[in-house]
């Protein structure tokens, strides 16, 4: 469309580039331009940035870019955030192709409806609606703000137990269905943590709130709020019929490399999709909590048996779950509180002093309360 002309940044200095970035939209940011008055027609009230219209707010004013919330600009050119006009709550738009994902959307829906939804081992991406786009081959999910699941920080052992028991019921439940995720990287398992701040941060920059007036407040702790975790994008997933008890096919490589069925020869060939599930949790497991944190090193031999290099010799999800649920037994309550602390923590020690003690008095505070060692969310 003629709008679409856009001046680029090739010319550009490298020290104004982020500052003209953020002048005119990126070509990713033109396809929400071009459907914000039809998403508003539909309930759904893109930021600022994305009107026809837009001017820039801080033009010619002689401010920063940064201090001005519609600067901010897309992560992926697939998802945006958006205002639902009937409760003011901000959700998240997911634009995908029926002809080359409609898997992604039948898995999804299959999930997200009856009786699947209401499963309580369903940890799936809540879905709010699904909408198609006329005249196109896109479709568009409506669901929740959710954020990466180590954030923010573990506190406490029993924090970090709760995540992934969750994490490993929601898998189970999959692989019951017959459905092998294909992707189960870092960044496809996250956290509904909206309860755990006590105002809604901004989409975009979440370290400022969402009326973008100053610094979002302090989060409660996962022990203070229990969160619930999700399990989501089934861009790769398949569905296997009940027949097929041992899957074992060729399909396109998911976000972590690691895993050794793409790295050793056996990618040329066949492999099965339940097994690459499961190294790709214990992977996750093994980056982001055993080299982050310590205190945890007690699940180190559940997590090498997950990582088990030969794929026929590496634990089913059943097995998982049966070994986890020893641990969790095994744990007592006091080991369950114990704080986990960062490897590489920067601080000084009187600031790091100081946080221990006030985790000390906030243990003392969730014994008083009853707060839960392992942080359940309310159901």
């Amino acid at each position: 469309m003629e709008g679409d002309a856009q001046p680029t940044t090739a010319n550009v200095p490298p020290n104004q580039l982020a500052y003209r970035d953020r002048l005119t939209l990126h070509s990713d940011e033109f396809y929400w331009r071009d459907h914000q008055p039809w998403l508003a027609e539909r309930g759904y009230m893109l930021r600022p940035r994305y009107k026809p219209d837009w001017v820039p707010s801080w033009k010619d004013t002689g401010h920063r870019w940064i201090d001005f919330e519609d600067a901010a600009i897309l992560r992926h050119p697939a998802v945006i955030d958006a205002t639902r006009l009937s409760d003011g709550e901000t959700v998240i738009l997911k634009r995908f192709s029926r002809a080359k994902n409609g898997l992604e959307k039948d898995i999804t829906m299959f999930l997200a409806t009856e009786p699947a939804k209401s499963h309580p081992k369903n940890y799936s991406t809540p879905i709010y609606e699904v909408f198609d786009v006329p005249g196109e081959d896109f479709s568009i999910f409506v669901m929740p703000v959710l954020d990466h699941f180590y954030k923010p920080r573990f506190e406490t052992v029993g924090e970090v137990l709760e995540c992934f028991r969750q994490v490993f019921e929601g898998l189970q439940f999959l692989h019951d269905c017959r459905i092998a995720h294909r992707d189960l990287m870092y960044l496809n398992i996250m956290v509904d943590s909206r309860d755990m701040w006590p105002e809604p941060y901004h989409f975009m920059t979440p370290h400022m709130n969402r009326s973008f007036t100053g610094n979002v407040k302090k989060p409660f702790t996962r022990t203070e709020k229990a969160p619930k975790y999700y399990i989501i994008d089934y861009g790769l997933s398949r569905r296997y019929s009940p027949d097929e008890h041992h899957p074992s096919e060729m399909f396109p490589e998911g976000g972590d490399r690691t895993v050794p069925e793409f790295n050793n020869g056996i990618g040329r060939t066949p492999h099965d999709p339940f097994a690459v599930d499961i190294y790709c949790v214990g992977n996750v497991i093994q980056k982001y909590i055993l080299d982050v944190y310590t205190g945890c090193e007690f699940l180190k031999p559940l997590v090498d048996a997950m990582r088990e290099p030969d794929p026929q010799k590496r634990l089913k999800i059943q097995q998982v779950v049966e070994q986890y649920n020893k641990i969790l037994k095994s744990r007592w309550w006091w080991q369950l509180r114990a704080r986990v602390f960062l490897k590489e923590d920067i601080r000084f020690l009187d600031e790091r002093i100081i946080d221990y003690t006030r985790q000390l008095f906030n243990t003392m505070g969730h014994i008083l309360t009853f707060k839960s060692a392992l942080p359940k969310p309310r159901k």
